[in-house]
């Protein structure tokens, strides 16, 4: 790996370990073996080079979930809405730091458009493919309001569900409980 790439890694294992903003352009050099010089030539700046490591830790976060559910989605047996809350929740709790560093990467959105803009594209992606893989259908043959609804709905729920198994784990909702609640909210009359 070149300097470009070690800092990137650097980045990223300080985001896991210590945090967006406790992160300093010294924490990183000393896990990536590089040197201060480095940041500024390959990123610009400190923040440039965080934002680069969040948006990488949310593209694998990602990646993660959607192959988790993808395997899922072959399983026999229980209800397959049971089976993809089951892997939503233990793929969050497998990868509790990158789940975290998503979290904090929407709080530092905030005040960087750039990730910002990015993240809202990671989001509409995670849209799709939620409603996707609940009416098991390709993406491409879903329509806007499908996805604003469906997808919507489940990727709000899905960061609800999590942060509660982050922050509460003894109290946090069970897959079962997830899929009762929302089945008892689908059969309540206006």
């Amino acid at each position: 790996m070149g300097h470009r790439e070690d800092l990137l890694a650097g980045a990223r294992q300080c985001l896991y370990e210590k945090g967006y903003a406790r992160t300093t352009a010294r924490d990183i050099v000393a896990v990536s073996g590089t040197n201060l010089g480095s940041i500024g030539y390959h990123y610009g700046s400190t923040k440039a080079l965080m934002n680069a490591a969040m948006l990488s830790a949310v593209d694998e976060w990602g990646q993660k979930i959607t192959a988790a559910l993808i395997d899922d989605l072959s399983d026999s047996g229980d209800d397959q809405l049971v089976r993809l809350w089951r892997r939503i929740i233990s793929t969050a709790r497998a990868d509790r730091e990158l789940f975290m560093a998503t979290v904090e990467a929407m709080v530092q959105a905030e005040h960087a458009p750039e990730l910002r803009e990015q993240m809202a594209g990671g989001i509409q992606q995670g849209r799709s493919g939620m409603a996707a893989m609940i009416l098991q259908q390709p993406e491409e043959t879903l329509d806007a309001e499908t996805i604003g609804t469906l997808g919507s709905v489940q990727m709000a729920l899905m960061s609800g569900v999590l942060i509660q198994h982050m922050t509460d784990p003894a109290n946090a909702p069970t897959a079962e409980q997830v899929v009762a609640g929302i089945r008892a909210l689908a059969s309540t009359k206006p």
